[in-house]
Parts: structure tokens; C-alpha cells; sequence
């Protein structure tokens, strides 16, 4: 003979298994939201200004960067983790970053989105030259 559990027994094991559902996806979510910052704010050389192109850009994927330089002599960096998703961009098309993700394009030059779905631009993190190197952070 078999025993069936009463109403309330399967009601408070739906109630829990929702709860763990909810705290699952939490979880989740909040590990998704950590791999869209760099893990360290503390300055890095990037290597020599040199390999950024004027007009151009360069992606430091260890470092999950991207520098350009608008113009001689001027450097911007920005994050390269896309908005949307916290996809890495990796690859540099007609002035544009691209995320492999979902196809969001940023522009190099200030980091504003060129095509979605990001819809926020890219973090900007301060960048020097330093002895012909650069430094990010």
C-alpha cells in the first residue's frame, strides 16, 4: 500500500523548488555581471603606444582593453566587454569593435555604440603613455 502525501506537503515542496529556481538564476546572474568588469583596477602596461594605429585600434584581449588613437599622439580606452551581454569584442572592422555574441558594433574612436542590441557604450578607463608604453588604469 502505497502512501500519497497530503495537499500541503506538495504545495511547500512546489514553493521550495520555485525558491531554489529564483536563488539559481540569481546566482547566475550575478556571476554574468562579474565577468563584465576587468578583474583588477590597478594600472597595466599594455605594451609599446606604437602597435595602436593612427586612426586605428588595437584589442588587448588578456586585458579585455581596447586602445585607439583618434589622432598622433591622442589615446582612448575603453572596455572591451561588450554592454549588452559582457561578450569580449574580438575584432576590429572599419573603425568598429565587434562583439561575437549578438553582433553589437562599437565605435573605436569614443566607444559609442554603431549597432545593437548594446545600447550603452563601452566603460572608459583612463590610459597614459609612459616611456613609449602604455598604461591603462
Amino acid at each position: 500500500m502505497s502512501v500519497s502525501p497530503d495537499r500541503r506537503t506538495v504545495l511547500r515542496g512546489a514553493a521550495l523548488a520555485g525558491i531554489a529556481c529564483f536563488g539559481a538564476a540569481a546566482c547566475a546572474a550575478g556571476e554574468q555581471g562579474a565577468a563584465k568588469r576587468p578583474s583588477s583596477d590597478a594600472p597595466v602596461e599594455l605594451g609599446p603606444a606604437a602597435d595602436v594605429p593612427v586612426g586605428g585600434a588595437k584589442l588587448y584581449a588578456a586585458q579585455r582593453l581596447l586602445v585607439s588613437q583618434p589622432a598622433k599622439g591622442e589615446f582612448k580606452c575603453f572596455s572591451a566587454v561588450c554592454t549588452h551581454m559582457g561578450g569580449t569584442l574580438n575584432k576590429i572592422e572599419k573603425g568598429q569593435a565587434v562583439c561575437p555574441l549578438h553582433g553589437s558594433h562599437f565605435e573605436v574612436a569614443t566607444g559609442k555604440v554603431a549597432q545593437g542590441p548594446a545600447s550603452t557604450p563601452l566603460e572608459e578607463v583612463p590610459v597614459k603613455v609612459e616611456g613609449g608604453k602604455l598604461v591603462a588604469g
